[in-house]
């Protein structure tokens, strides 16, 4: 009985958690109500959880539960990792992206050297006597 209400409440915790992920996603939100709903019944039902598990030819209810959680899990691991990958991928281009603009600009730079201006705090520069113009 105590195994009960602690699952009871472990899965009721997955419950609320699925309704508010639902809201951004609801696929998530679905498949982790389902699954928290189907944990909640066999709970509390574990005669049908064994009768399930002898219709597709395995020996107790824990065991199919087990099992399906095995391959939940291993589905979720093969997404994550999956989703890893491209995020990984989308960097490595993003950098290489960043590194020939950079190579790009840098190469400008060298070519087309920058005319400095005289810089004054707060007023403006003024302009060279008319003079030292000439004689250039």
């Amino acid at each position: 009985m105590i195994a009960q209400l602690l699952l009871t409440a472990l899965l009721t915790l997955v419950l609320v958690y699925a309704w508010s992920a639902h809201r951004t996603v609801p696929i998530i939100g679905l498949l982790a109500s389902g699954a928290a709903l189907a944990g909640l019944y066999f709970v509390w039902m574990q005669e049908h959880a064994t009768a399930l598990a002898a219709l597709v030819g395995i020996g107790r209810g824990s065991d199919l539960i087990v099992y399906i959680w095995v391959v939940i899990s291993l589905l979720i691991m093969l997404n994550l990792h999956l989703k890893l990958r491209l995020q990984l991928d989308m960097i490595t281009r993003l950098a290489r992206a960043v590194a020939i603009d950079r190579a790009k600009e840098s190469r400008r730079e060298a070519v087309l050297p920058r005319k400095r201006r005289p810089v004054m705090l707060g007023r403006k520069a003024a302009a060279p006597p008319i003079e030292s113009q000439a004689k250039k």
